[in-house]
């Protein structure tokens, strides 16, 4: 197990830095290098794959509150820093799921060739693509608190020049954006790593997280809270610093949507519940009421800003507004690990992992219109002249209708169990937070709930429906090979955790409440 993790984290890593090796060595000419690069990078990802579902299979499921597959050896003395890794039932979900979604991304990718503008760049995608790959899994496995920031930096220059290079539209300063935003958030969430750190005299996070805030002062975890918090409320991402993501999901190519929402935005989430909730409980007590006012205004705003993109005659995007639902769909998140109840914060991990799926499965079916019709406006996509999905591509419109009624929280997909169970935590939050704010909170979630039926089956009814007979923008073809194995498991998935919830909440609940320090 051990030796799984670490070349888990090893593989894409050497195949990163073998994409630095002379053009030749990939071929005698462009068109084979190109070709060869991306099988390449199908290949990487596709044994990192392996390599997670070995992982997974070798997990001792009975003992899913217990850290697995445990590295912990010395990296830097003087500081203390140790080279400590390790899964549990609460890292082990995500991990599978950036596993498989990586390689979804990459097989996408054999056919849906990565231009720079117009320029063949098949290998330097293939390196940046298969870094991003090592920082996102290395996020959710290491348990030292510099080196989570560390892989927490990793993915940002990966994911700038995804969106920078091969991105579309205002994509340099949505790159920019981007990258300033959570370098700022990060700047400050190291501040607050080395304060626990340095009060506590180690940032082991196993240690931290056994000790549950003794040793560490009310002022000194309110403090580290905040600033911790900060950092990670960007990536989650929370109003009202959301604003960097619209912009870098509207110009990011395919892939990158995909990655920055099935991944990216779990890993401040999954800081919030690793870091905050054991490491500083009393300073994330003092915030939890604001953080969950600020996931409340999330969601109804989130939900708002989608109604009024979809609304006809607004030229909204569809990538923009996917972009939006994600803030309010992370409101939820945010709201359940705001409550400090078992109960929530399972909920919370549960949504991170349908979110993943369900997102993810939107932005590749958007990114394949954008790519048939050169638009993701969604004016141009509805009505008797635009997509009309069930009339000219059937299997391409059922696949939108599924995700968007995943999305919206279908009882019987995963959408819906997360969101009942973080608001089930606002409903009897934690003892010491003001159960009337709550139930407060609870409501406006439950409003949200109502508006995103309202925007997303507006998108579905705009974009399927309309009269196939007429001229349209641009012939469609129907759904493609390559299309339905990269979107094939994510729906597949989204079905089983519906149907089957206790597959991920058996597997999270011995850890939260071990990190809440209630069992």
């Amino acid at each position: 197990m051990t030796a799984l993790l670490i070349a888990l984290l090893l593989l894409p890593l050497l195949g990163a830095a073998a994409t630095l090796a002379p053009a030749a060595a990939f071929g005698p000419d462009e068109e084979t290098r190109e070709r060869r690069a991306l099988g390449f990078n199908a290949l990487v990802t596709g044994l990192v794959l392996a390599l997670a579902a070995a992982l997974a299979a070798g997990f001792d499921h009975r003992q899913p509150g217990r850290m697995q597959a445990v590295v912990d050896v010395r990296w830097i003395p003087a500081l203390g820093v140790r080279f400590h890794l390790g899964v549990d039932g609460v890292s082990l979900p995500l991990v599978v799921l950036t596993a498989l979604l990586t390689f979804l991304c990459a097989v996408y990718s054999l056919k849906r060739r990565p231009t720079a503008e117009g320029t063949p760049s098949a290998r330097a995608f293939t390196g940046i693509f298969l870094l991003l790959e090592v920082g996102m899994l290395a996020t959710f496995v290491v348990l030292d608190l510099l080196l989570f920031f560390l892989a927490f930096e990793i993915v940002l220059v990966p994911m700038y020049f995804l969106i920078a290079r091969w991105g579309s539209g205002a994509k340099v300063p949505a790159a920019n954006r981007f990258i300033l935003y959570t370098l700022l958030g990060s700047a400050v969430m190291l501040l607050g790593f080395l304060l626990v750190g340095l009060k506590a005299g180690t940032f082991d996070m196993t240690a931290l997280a056994a000790a549950h805030g003794h040793g560490l002062s009310h002022s000194t975890q309110v403090l580290a809270a905040l600033a911790i918090g900060l950092g990670l409320a960007v990536k989650a991402p929370a109003w009202p610093l959301h604003s960097w993501l619209p912009d870098a999901h509207t110009s990011a190519p395919t892939v990158g949507s995909v990655l920055l929402a099935g991944v990216l935005l779990k890993m401040g989430t999954y800081g919030l519940v690793r870091v905050l909730l054991p490491i500083v409980p009393d300073g994330t007590a003092a915030f939890a009421p604001y953080l969950g006012a600020l996931a409340a205004v999330g969601i109804v705003y989130g939900s708002l800003a989608c109604l009024a993109l979809a609304r006809p005659g607004r030229r909204g995007d569809l990538k923009r507004l996917i972009a939006y639902s994600s803030v309010g769909h992370m409101g939820f998140v945010l709201l359940g690990i705001a409550s400090l109840t078992p109960v929530g914060v399972n909920g919370a991990l549960f949504a991170n992992i349908a979110h993943g799926l369900i997102t993810g499965l939107l932005f590749f079916v958007v990114g394949s219109l954008k790519d048939r019709y050169r638009t993701s406006d969604l004016d141009t996509l509805s009505g008797g002249t635009g997509a009309a999905l069930y009339g000219r591509a059937p299997r391409l419109g059922a696949l939108l209708a599924f995700a968007a009624v995943a999305s919206l929280g279908l009882p019987g997909l995963a959408g819906f169990w997360g969101e009942l169970l973080a608001m089930f935590g606002a409903f009897q939050p934690a003892a010491g937070l003001s159960r009337s704010a709550f139930l407060t909170y609870m409501v406006l979630a439950g409003l949200g709930t109502l508006l995103t039926a309202a925007y997303l089956l507006q998108v579905v009814r705009r974009v399927c429906m309309g009269d196939p007979a007429q001229p349209a923008v641009a012939e469609p073809a129907e759904l493609r090979g390559y299309e339905a194995v990269s979107w094939t498991p994510l729906a597949a998935l989204t079905v089983v955790a519906g149907l089957w919830p206790a597959l991920l909440l058996t597997l999270s609940d011995p850890v939260v409440k071990r990190l809440l320090g209630v069992g």
